[in-house]
């Protein structure tokens, strides 16, 4: 056998020493050293999540315990290689191993790819004698830079190598459990950011921060129940500060951990189901002291019907007589159609009308709400549910960004007025300039009645108004023509589907900014600001948006595409006003337009460019510390590989490498998988790489042009300054010569007497 490379011997060695790299290890509430644990931490480890059951006020919780979940199979190690070769086929130069090759080691491992000066040295294939084998980059004998392990049981690692462990950003699987794992690696272990997926429907993950493969520090662990937790952790337990979610058993606690339990000060809130009539969430609550997840020391209870014991507790029972007892009555002698929790609120409309037919206009309409009252909380219910989180009571509240969803499917603005008109006729005498167009204002159901009175009455007074009561005949003509036939068919982009739902609202935040930055004052009264089409399309111009396929003439047929009086016109209007509902779904019009395919292979194209010149800027110059995957966060994988948890992070780039790790086997991918993802793809690209780089841009570069004006008024205020100084120094210095002069005359004078 001969000896690669006789004069490296020192790196032979090095290679031959074992190296140890487990993947994901087993998900146990210790850290598995000699250290003895307390009574608490010993009691977590025979339970990984504790429910509570619902409580009445005069009854305490009864625990149940969950199982523990076991995370990953037995450690697994990156093999040691061998080099000392028993045959060799291929290139030499100068004898030693040159160019491609194949070799046999002694043990029966093997190798076929690039030699340099006698090493392994390139892309390279090694395989062991048990089957295990690695693909990837060789530096001089040693694994690096990027690879992939495959095992025998169909365990897979993928991802950045160095000093032939896992080190940087990787992908593991597990080929026995549905376990698997993509985020950071510290030499072999996971550390970093990180999420870790218990099961193939990934329900049940953990996502946060990891030290020596031990949950530590701050993350989110979504149990299969459903329940969730989101805070600090230690020694892969609950420890610190963090939020419980019970979805199971509707309850919530938020406070202090110790190993797994509630323990220090904390809230916990026992959620009951309110009734169809009410929008009041009814809910148990304690506020105060735990020891061992029991009540006990100082805290306050506060019953659902309004009673409320503060004072001290003992193993969760009262310890103490009651402070005080309050008992919500509504003292309303008003009686009303409705209900006394639904109280329309149409003054401002009733003074138009004559006082003497206000009172029977008021009572028909009530009539006419009743007569629909369970269609409307049908509806209600249905908007207030798009891209929302899961409740843990039914008290959900509509935004206005659902209410315009509402108002658009049921052809509202066909009436000849826009959402932004309906906005400023909604809104009252105390309602801020600001905050007339806000999506995020909520909308309780006797105010969503009330906005629908107000808008049939705007819409339909002028074909309904005969003698007699007419507010209810326009409220009956809205719910025939507008709300019965349209509601709850969904028409725009934004909430067509959960899944473009829950990627596009990930993008929300930004777009509000972006619109507030870009509005203008309104020319009608009250003067708020809005923004317009034609402000629209000057921005996108600003940010050299408009392109071949996302023309002017283009922008211009998406922007009118649902609104037929300007469709209708010879001649377009850009005046009218967009809301932000419609300023987020033109951008998304906008992404299918503007990315095409070659733009999506382009970008693909620039990904492995970087990730290929990065592997060969390290090979080049020798270095061990180059990580491939660096410039990638664990957030821009995690909105592909979770698309149905409860946070999703917005990523600011996403390779193919990304995509592919995230990829369901393609044998259960059906065509409308196919379709979301290249949505998904491009809008993506749009608002992340081409988008809110430019706003940034456009925001930098506005902020440099205040700081210059501002800079310019104190230089020009600097110099008023400096000229009044020295206009002040001449004139002192003319005073002085004018008053020497005549001090000189005076004094010749005087000796001219003598």
């Amino acid at each position: 056998s001969v000896v690669m490379a006789k004069d490296k011997k020192k790196d032979v060695k090095k290679a031959e020493k074992p190296v140890r790299s487990p993947i994901p290890a087993q998900d146990t509430t210790a850290d598995g050293s000699s250290t003895k644990l307390s009574d608490l931490q010993t009691l977590v480890n025979e339970v990984e999540e504790t429910q509570a059951n619902p409580v009445t006020p005069d009854k305490e919780p009864a625990e149940v315990e969950e199982p523990p979940v076991q995370d990953v199979p037995q450690y697994y190690e990156e093999p040691i290689l061998q080099v000392i070769v028993k045959s060799y086929e291929g290139e030499k130069v100068r004898g030693l191993y040159e160019g491609e090759g194949f070799a046999y080691f002694e043990g029966g491992n093997t190798y076929k790819g690039m030699f340099s000066e006698g090493f392994m040295h390139g892309h390279g294939t090694y395989t062991w004698a048990d089957g295990v084998k690695y693909e990837g980059t060789f530096v001089k004998n040693v694994q690096m830079f990027n690879g992939r392990y495959t095992w025998n049981d169909g365990s897979i690692y993928e991802g950045a190598i160095e000093n032939g462990v896992r080190h940087g950003f990787g992908f593991f699987r597990s080929g026995t459990r549905p376990v698997s794992y993509i985020g950071y690696w510290y030499k072999g272990k996971r550390h970093g950011k990180g999420t870790i997926y218990y099961d193939q429907e990934h329900t049940s993950w953990y996502s946060g921060d990891w030290v020596n493969n031990v949950k530590e520090g701050w993350g989110m662990r979504c149990y299969k129940s459903g329940n969730i937790y989101e805070g600090q952790w230690e020694k892969n337990v609950r420890h610190g500060k963090g939020r419980m979610r019970w979805l199971t058993a509707n309850q919530e606690y938020m406070g202090q951990w110790v190993y797994g339990i509630q323990h220090g000060y904390g809230t916990h809130i026992w959620f009951l189901k309110r009734m169809h009539v009410s929008q009041c969430p009814l809910r148990n609550e304690y506020i105060g002291d735990f020891v061992n997840g029991e009540r006990h020391g100082h805290g306050k209870f506060i019953y659902a019907s309004g009673a409320v014991y503060d004072g001290e507790w003992v193993c969760n029972k009262k310890h103490g007589k009651v402070i005080e007892n309050i008992t919500v009555i509504n003292g309303s002698e008003n009686t009303f159609v409705l209900g006394s929790n639904i109280e329309l609120d149409i003054s401002s409309l009733l003074d138009l009308l004559p006082e003497e037919e206000r009172h029977e206009e008021l009572k028909q309409v009530e009539f006419a709400v009743l007569r629909h009252i369970t269609e409307l909380r049908r509806v209600y219910t249905f908007y207030t549910s798009l891209g929302c989180d899961h409740s843990l009571d039914n008290a959900f509240l509509m935004t206005k960004l659902q209410f315009w969803r509402f108002l658009k499917d049921c052809k509202f603005h066909h009436s000849n007025i826009t959402l932004a008109e309906m906005d400023r006729i909604l809104s009252g005498d105390k309602t801020q300039l600001e905050e007339i167009h806000c999506p995020h204002e909520t909308l309780l159901f006797r105010r969503f009645l009330s906005y629908l009175i107000y808008l049939a009455f705007h819409i339909y007074h002028e074909e309904q108004k005969e003698k007699g009561p007419y507010l209810h005949k326009c409220f009956l003509e809205m719910m025939s023509r507008n709300v019965i036939p349209a509601a709850c068919h969904i028409q725009g982009i934004l909430f067509s589907e959960e899944r473009c739902t829950v990627f596009a609202m990930s993008y929300i935040d930004k777009c509000w900014e972006i619109y507030r930055a870009f509005r203008r004052p309104s020319t009608r009264p009250p003067f708020e600001p809005t923004m317009t089409m034609r402000h629209f399309l000057w921005m996108l111009n600003d940010f050299k948006l408009l392109s071949k396929q996302l023309t002017a003439s283009r922008l211009v047929e998406i922007l009118v595409k649902d609104c037929p009086s300007l469709q209708d016109s010879s001649s377009t209007n850009l005046e009218p006003e967009l809301v932000f509902l419609e300023f987020v779904e033109a951008l998304l019009d906008c992404a299918l337009v503007y990315v095409t395919s070659d733009m999506i292979k382009e970008q693909v194209t620039c990904d492995n460019w970087k990730r290929s010149s990065c592997r060969t800027e390290g090979l080049s110059e020798g270095t061990t510390t180059v990580s491939l995957y660096q410039e990638y966060s664990l957030s821009q994988v995690k909105l592909i590989v979770v698309q149905n948890t409860f946070e999703i992070e917005v990523p600011c780039q996403i390779n193919m490498f990304n995509l592919h790790l995230a990829d369901e086997p393609k044998e259960g991918k059906t065509e409308q998988d196919e379709e979301f993802s290249l949505w998904m793809c491009r809008v993506q690209i749009f608002f992340t790489t081409k988008l809110f780089p430019a706003y940034q841009h456009e925001k930098v570069l506005r902020e440099k042009i205040k700081e210059n004006r501002i800079r310019d008024a104190e230089l020009a205020e600097l110099r008023k300054i400096k000229d009044e100084e020295l206009a002040d120094t001449a004139e002192a210095s003319s005073k002085y010569s004018l008053n020497k002069k005549k001090k000189t005359k005076t004094t010749h004078h005087t000796c001219s007497k003598v």
